[in-house]
């Protein structure tokens, strides 16, 4: 599968599910954009990451990256490989005495190693087609599609099967409106 090479264009916080972010990961080559949301440790993490902050005492990341420094492993790349019921998977390709190993981890987790390790993020040419968005050059009309992207996700948290119990609620109560984004959801999620 064709690898795409990603870079982190943004970070803002949800508006819509609460203590929660986005991550922008943007095409370096291009124009789409991936947006994952994330929890507030990971985007702390994230950030310190990005700014070269170091607490005073080692953050997650941070220990996790001292344990691979000190047993000679190293992080070659993260690739974002899946994209199921919503939710981003990625695998972190580490090599120690000239073995290659894949370990799954969350995107997010990913992501804050990466930039630990000063390592490439890509994600496979499929999830850019199917969760991949294209944002106007007008700095309006992206931050509007950022938004729209942040709350299409509003439903990432919950399974198929939760959504479609959540769809017979809805039209039970007669809530079309919210039946109708539960039900796009579903469809979405089934084509791919």
């Amino acid at each position: 599968m064709q690898k795409i090479a990603l870079e982190i264009t943004g970070m803002s916080y949800s508006q819509s599910q609460s203590g929660a972010y986005a991550l922008i990961l943007g095409e370096k080559n291009g124009q789409r954009k991936l947006p994952i949301i994330i929890g507030t440790f990971e985007a702390q993490s994230i950030a310190l990451g990005l700014e070269k902050m170091k607490p005073a005492r080692p953050m997650t990341h941070d220990l996790l990256k001292n344990f691979a420094d000190t047993y000679h492993i190293s992080l070659k790349e993260v690739v974002i490989n899946k994209f199921e019921n919503g939710v981003f998977h990625a695998i972190l390709i580490c090599e120690s005495n000239n073995e290659i190993t894949e370990i799954d981890a969350r995107t997010s987790d990913a992501v804050a190693l990466a930039i630990r390790f000063e390592c490439p993020i890509f994600a496979y040419e499929t999830i850019l087609e199917d969760a991949g968005i294209v944002l106007d050059q007008e700095n309006d009309t992206t931050q509007s599609r950022e938004q729209n992207a942040v709350k299409e996700d509003e439903f990432s948290e919950y399974l198929t099967d939760e959504l479609e119990e959540m769809l017979q609620i809805a039209v039970q109560n007669e809530e079309y409106e919210k039946a109708s984004k539960l039900r796009d959801e579903i469809r979405r999620r089934k084509r791919v």
